[in-house]
């Protein structure tokens, strides 16, 4: 299943959290949460996040921000 652009996904080879950000060649491209550099992941290898796992990454940027770790 191709995950549309800007939706959130799980990178199950890393466990990382990130938001689609397009398809190039064999690879989904992924950014975190929140901003950041950009991985790709193999698209056998990516599910769509669930509604807490959207929910954690949500909280994390949110508390990251009000520490003042996140611009």
């Amino acid at each position: 299943m191709k995950l549309p652009v800007g939706s959130c996904a799980v990178d199950t080879r890393s466990g990382r959290l990130g938001i689609v950000m397009g398809h190039e060649g064999p690879y989904v491209q992924l950014r975190p949460y929140g901003g950041g550099r950009e991985w790709d992941a193999r698209p056998e290898a990516v599910r769509q996040a669930t509604p807490a796992e959207r929910l954690s990454a949500a909280t994390a940027h949110a508390n990251a921000r009000s520490r003042g770790e996140v611009p």
